[in-house]
């Protein structure tokens, strides 16, 4: 599982712009203006060969009593809870405060691995003028400056340092065929997700995922069903008896996260009753970023009324557009009502993720596809298409070869990819091409 890293300070010391550099993203809105971020925000990023997970959070203010400082403060409680290691960010320019000795003695009494940052520190010489910050009892204190980039590469390098974590290794083809096909049920709470484990499982296993665990524990059920084994993984969070854990919601977004990477196939579970909310679009865009096979599941179908339904089925057709090569089905876990036809699309979309395509294949259907549709000229170029061939799998890839390729338009990519998904009946699973240019020894 990716390792989880969360930022954590007062209020405007640049943890958003941190975010930003570590997620080699900007999804996190920057603004020189104190408490901007208010819930927790997650990216995925990646150094070298490690992937991890970077979690922003709002200005922290650990005793804080009312109002929605309170709950900034739970969502930071939280999203420090989930993580494996914490970036406690100061303000080298604004020097120490009152506030950061209360969050330095909150992250002591945890004991969990935590390093000091300075953060806008460029000009400045390492030495005199961060001595001040000592004071907070952590350990060595990293001068960086994420504005400008500088020491955010040897900050993360220090920070996944300290999980001793293992060098990651390829997954070969027949490791893929060999091993037990690993399905996450992903939604938001009380969307039937456990009830629907029990009944594929057709027993209560319920107390399985109620079992108090860290949160990074997975609660994986193996399963056999017409001699395919199977691996369930259940994304509701897990909690802990602990203070730090009371009050905190059950539902873990890091959970999700980490089982939707771990996964072969993710059945995405709606609630029939709630319709589909920022929360089922957000992990669908994960899913989907994530490039797993996925299929779309309504559960609660029973409970809700024919206008309910029309409802629901246009509201997934605009929020979840970016889904259409997914399997959509209307279930009800409870009464096991759909669920023969859902294994089917959940088998089928492995299937269509781990699928060979052959190269022959591929480059007489490339060749088809030009003859019937050329490419747009642009400018003095027009692409040429010679041949394909896969690149990779779950999700599959297909690398297209030719001249002046970078000038293919997105129109053209999804007219090729509806041509591969026909011939090779992709459901369920996103497809990616890439264009390769050849380059011209001679040009220069």
């Amino acid at each position: 599982m990716k390792p989880v890293i969360a930022l954590v300070g007062r209020p405007n010391v640049g943890k958003s712009t941190l975010f930003n550099r570590m997620t080699k993203s900007r999804d996190a809105i920057v603004a020189d203006f104190a408490g901007l971020t208010r819930d927790r925000h997650y990216g995925q990023g990646k150094q070298g060969k490690h992937e991890y997970i970077v979690i922003d959070t709002g200005g922290f203010e650990p005793d804080a009593s009312k109002g929605i400082f309170k709950e900034m403060a739970k969502q930071t409680r939280q999203a420090v809870a989930e993580a494996d290691v914490v970036l406690f960010i100061v303000d080298a320019r604004a020097g120490l405060s009152a506030q950061d000795h209360e969050i330095g003695n909150y992250l002591r009494r945890l004991g969990k691995p935590a390093l000091l940052v300075a953060n806008k520190a460029e000009g400045m010489r390492e030495g005199a003028q961060l001595t001040e910050f000592y004071e907070l009892g952590l350990g060595d204190v990293v001068a960086v400056s994420a504005a400008h980039g500088q020491g955010v590469r040897s900050l993360v390098e220090q920070a996944l340092g300290q999980l001793n974590l293992p060098e990651p290794e390829e997954e070969t083809l027949d490791d893929v065929e060999k091993a037990p096909i690993r399905l996450a049920v992903a939604g938001r709470p009380n969307v039937g997700k456990s009830t629907l484990i029990n009944a594929w499982l057709g027993e209560e296993r319920l107390v399985a995922f109620d079992m108090p665990g860290t949160t990074r524990d997975a609660i994986s059920v193996p399963f056999e069903r017409n001699g395919q084994k199977f691996e369930l993984i259940d994304t509701a969070g897990l909690r802990r008896k602990g203070k730090v854990f009371e009050a905190i919601e059950k539902f873990s977004v890091v959970k999700t996260l980490q089982a939707i990477e771990g996964a072969n196939v993710v059945l995405l579970l709606i609630d029939a009753t709630q319709g589909v909310t920022d929360q089922d679009a957000h992990i669908a865009g994960y899913v989907l970023e994530s490039g797993r096979a996925v299929v779309v599941a309504v559960n609660k179908w029973d409970a809700v009324d024919d206008y309910q339904r029309q409802m629901l089925e246009r509201s997934i057709e605009t929020r979840l557009s970016f889904l259409k090569f997914a399997p959509l089905h209307f279930i009800s876990a409870q009464k096991r009502q759909g669920l023969g036809p859902l294994w089917a699309s959940l088998v089928q979309a492995h299937k269509s993720a781990t699928c060979k395509m052959p190269t022959p294949v591929l480059t007489r259907l490339l060749l088809e596809a030009i003859q019937y549709q050329t490419p747009k000229k642009v400018g003095s170029y027009r692409p040429k298409m010679r041949y394909a061939h896969q690149g990779g799998m779950n999700p599959p890839l297909i690398v297209i070869h030719g001249n002046s390729l970078e000038h293919v338009t997105e129109a053209y990519k999804r007219f090729l990819e509806g041509r591969f998904r026909k011939e090779f009946n992709l459901v369920g699973t996103p497809l990616r091409i890439e264009m390769k240019t050849s380059h011209n020894p001679y040009s220069d």
